[in-house]
């Protein structure tokens, strides 16, 4: 993002509440007093062989950023880029997975782009809608905030595995089902109450990803590694070193500022530095907001583990 920095040095107007100059999720823009505007994009190659279940995850992998600043998704284009022999019913599936995630969300797909490219291609132009006094961001984590977590960890893994055939069947279909899933219902609650910090995990991991919410707010996040929450067999599949390659990079740019507890093996320390696809949200809140949030999670159907607390400090820590 430097390059892009230098070139619009001194020209993002006020309106624009979130742009380059922070890590945050999805851009930010003010159109009125009471009104902004959420926008991100996203896609990628397939993870999965049903050409539904991709265009679906893919779907839910883009608005998670819109989900991940406390907005409400409204709109939504198509961006993809297919094989020319690629069989239509399967290019339409694609699409009509992502469409009818799209749906669920309560929004609409109004147009895109397709070209041709030699490896399938998918995912969406996300716009979302906040009141810019909710604007859910990476930083303002504060010391004594509770750490929740709204899916489980281990989908990279258990993909990856899968691609050898070795994912069984309820591994890869217990990862399918989280990265299907929304984080809608766990942003609603988020923003039902009192918040302080909020991202979505997705490719730089559980650590990556925290990293990017402690540093900014001068504080240091506390795992603790029993509350932590996995799909089924993802620390067998650790254990047989399964990693993709985003795993080494995560682990190259982030293990300096993480301290594991000396009793966690390389291979569940590797495990955290694991890539995820449309991760849940990982949310810093107030202590007295905890039992609320976890109602309005329960209410809704939707799942939440208390993952750890906020320090004084700085950095990471595992426990």
């Amino acid at each position: 993002m430097r390059p892009l920095q230098a070139v619009f040095a001194g020209l993002a107007p006020a309106e624009l509440l979130v742009g380059l100059e922070s890590p945050d999720d999805a851009a930010v823009y003010r159109i009125a007093d009471d009104l902004a505007v959420i926008l991100t994009t996203d896609f990628f190659t397939p993870i999965v062989d049903d050409p539904y279940d991709y265009g679906a995850i893919a779907a839910a992998n883009a608005m998670s950023d819109v989900y991940a600043m406390g907005g409400e998704v409204i709109l939504a284009l198509n961006i993809a880029g297919f094989p020319a022999d690629l069989p239509l019913a399967i290019a339409a599936e694609i699409v009509r997975g992502g469409a009818e995630k799209v749906r669920e969300a309560g929004a609409i797909i109004a147009g895109g782009h397709t070209v041709d490219d030699p490896e399938p291609k998918y995912g969406l132009a996300v716009m979302g809608l906040i009141h810019p006094d909710r604007v859910a961001r990476k930083s303002g984590a504060q010391v004594g905030d509770v750490l929740v977590l709204t899916k489980p960890l281990g989908v990279g893994i258990v993909t990856t595995a899968f691609k050898s055939d070795l994912a069984d069947p309820r591994s890869l279909a217990e990862a399918v089902a989280s990265m299907k899933q929304l984080n809608r219902a766990a942003a609603q609650a988020m923003t039902a109450g009192v918040y302080h910090a909020a991202t979505d995990i997705t490719g730089y991991a559980l650590l990556g990803h925290a990293w990017e919410m402690a540093r900014p707010g001068g504080v240091r996040f506390r795992f603790r590694w029993e509350s932590l929450p996995f799909v089924y067999r993802a620390k067998e599949l650790a254990e047989l070193w399964l990693f993709p390659g985003g795993a080494n990079k995560n682990e190259a740019a982030y293990a300096r500022h993480v301290d594991f507890a000396a009793s966690l093996s390389e291979e569940m320390r590797m495990l955290l530095f694991t890539p995820e696809t449309s991760g849940g949200l990982l949310i810093a809140l107030p202590p007295a907001e905890l039992q609320p949030f976890q109602e309005r999670c329960a209410a809704a159907g939707q799942p939440v583990w208390v993952v750890g607390d906020v320090l004084a400090g700085a950095g990471l820590a595992v426990v």
